[in-house]
Formats: structure tokens, C-alpha cells, sequence
């Protein structure tokens, strides 16, 4: 297992890390199998999507705060609601096979971190079996 720090700069964001989580396949040495990626927070979220044109991020961000705005009525005090619930939309990990010794990804997509409590300092755990 491989455990990674990244440093958030905003509220709300995607951070792509899919050449850190290629990295720590290479590492591993598997040439055949599946990379699971984790995040241990309930305000962050993991994601495959589109790494090639920066508006799809843009979108996304954008239409999650649509869809569950910072300011509403929630219970929860502490007033970050909203990003446990697009933590929870989300979810916390992705799993991408393996082959030839490298991550199985379409031409387009790309693993990102999802910040929607930030700036923070948050990890992400990388397992390939």
C-alpha cells in the first residue's frame, strides 16, 4: 500500500493525481490486477473523469453546488453539510484494473481527489494486488 499527501488550495476542487497513482503501480511491480484508490475523509471524494480539457472539472464543481448548495437549510453545525454530501455523491474510492504493469484508463480519463472543504492537507491510499 501506498499512502499520498495532497494539498488542497481551495474550497472546492479536483486535484488529478492519476500519474501518482501510476507511480505506485509501477512500484508495485503488478503487471496484472487492480488499483484501488482510497480517501479517508468525509468531506472529500474520489472520481474518474475527463483529464484532458479543464472545463469538464469546471462543470462538475459547478453543477455539484447546484445540485447541493454551500447555504442551505442542513442540521449539521459545522457548516461544511454540503461537502459531506458531495463527498457521499461521489464516494470515497475508485478501482482500475491493471494490465501490462499499467493503469487500464480510458484515453480521456484521469483519477482526481475531490476537495469540497478545503484548503486542507488530505491523503489518498493506493492499494494494487
Amino acid at each position: 500500500m501506498t499512502k499520498i499527501t495532497v494539498s488542497t488550495s481551495s474550497r472546492s476542487e479536483m486535484v488529478e493525481i492519476t500519474d501518482r497513482v501510476a507511480e505506485a503501480v509501477e512500484a508495485a511491480g503488478v503487471k496484472e490486477g487492480i488499483a484501488t484508490v482510497y480517501v479517508p475523509h468525509t468531506t472529500a471524494g474520489i472520481t474518474i473523469n475527463e483529464n484532458a480539457d479543464p472545463d469538464v472539472v469546471t462543470d462538475l464543481l459547478a453543477s455539484l453546488d447546484r445540485l447541493v448548495p454551500r447555504l442551505a437549510s442542513y442540521r449539521h453545525g459545522e457548516g461544511n453539510a454540503d461537502a459531506h454530501i458531495k463527498s457521499a455523491l461521489l464516494g470515497h474510492s475508485v478501482s482500475v484494473p491493471v494490465a501490462q504493469g499499467r493503469l487500464a484508463l480510458g484515453t480521456w480519463q484521469g483519477i482526481f481527489l475531490c476537495e469540497f472543504d478545503g484548503p486542507r492537507t488530505r491523503h489518498a491510499v493506493i492499494d494494487v494486488r
